[in-house]
């Protein structure tokens, strides 16, 4: 199968333009998606099948680069018209880091490309595997909308650089930086991850290699008065514990300064709502 197989090198873990543009070649030229493999480098220029290093081949395995692939479409032939929102589904599915994902997303494609009533079956086997991939991702874009908070850095003879550490569990940071471009397009920022960052200048949005957590800048005196504020506006009567942890989960609270007053605050509330129910 691995002499066979066509391999296919994308640009890199979450290349949604090249795996389409690979795919609208492949359907063209009727090629079986059982027959090609997927894999692209990682930040140290490794090679990646899935979400490890592939045992199968290595740099010196001849691949073909998604784009160049994407050029070969034959002339005049018919793209794949689907919705905007199965094509929404299908990218952020890509998003996902389960191993697989690409091949899947392909073997649908070109299923649909042979039965076209497929592109609307919600019961779909493989329509549903896909989107148990996209769901996890999308409400992640949705929580690092929430959850991410800049430190400022000073810089000599430069705009003030805020920084802000995120640990996603998907390859998500691109699809999610440009709401960021547009909330604080006055300023300048970085948003790094253990994959990849994305840079603001004002100007430009720029996507990097991946990051420690190290190199993002510690606690500040603004954020204190952050937290000041926070407190103060707590309102335990309002408290809901179960929903709070289904829109913070209790693994983006490590990242948000104002996690270290949560707990406190929630026993609190708990105490004062018990006296309140204590008869008299």
């Amino acid at each position: 199968m691995h002499d066979e197989a066509l391999l296919i090198e994308l640009d890199g873990p979450d290349d949604w333009p090249g795996f389409r543009g690979a795919c609208r070649s492949l359907l063209a030229h009727g090629a079986d998606p059982g027959a090609v493999r997927w894999r692209w480098p990682d930040a140290q220029g490794a090679v990646q099948r899935g979400e490890g290093v592939d045992l199968f081949c290595g740099p010196q395995e001849q691949a073909l680069p998604a784009a160049v692939l994407a050029d070969m479409a034959a002339p005049g032939s018919a793209g794949l018209a689907l919705p905007e929102a199965r094509l929404s589904t299908l990218r952020q599915a890509c998003m996902n880091r389960a191993a697989g994902r690409f091949e899947l997303c392909h073997r649908w494609l070109a299923r649909v490309r042979a039965q076209p009533g497929l592109r609307l079956d919600p019961l779909d086997e493989d329509w549903r595997s896909i989107e148990s991939l996209a769901r996890p991702v999308a409400r992640e874009i949705h929580k690092m909308h929430a959850f991410v908070r800049f430190r400022p850095t000073q810089r000599q003879d430069m705009p003030t650089l805020h920084i802000a550490w995120f640990e996603p569990q998907h390859h998500i940071v691109r699809a999610a930086a440009p709401f960021f471009r547009s909330r604080f397009a006055n300023m300048h920022w970085a948003i790094l991850t253990q994959d990849c960052s994305a840079h603001w200048d004002g100007h430009a949005l720029r996507f990097g290699p991946g990051a420690r957590r190290s190199d993002a800048p510690p606690a500040d005196a603004g954020e204190a008065l952050w937290l000041t504020y926070y407190a103060s506006t707590f309102n335990p009567a309002r408290l809901k514990e179960q929903a709070m942890l289904r829109e913070m989960p209790r693994r983006y609270w490590r990242n948000l300064p104002e996690s270290v007053l949560i707990s406190t605050l929630v026993q609190q509330a708990r105490a004062r709502t018990g006296r309140m129910l204590q008869p008299h």
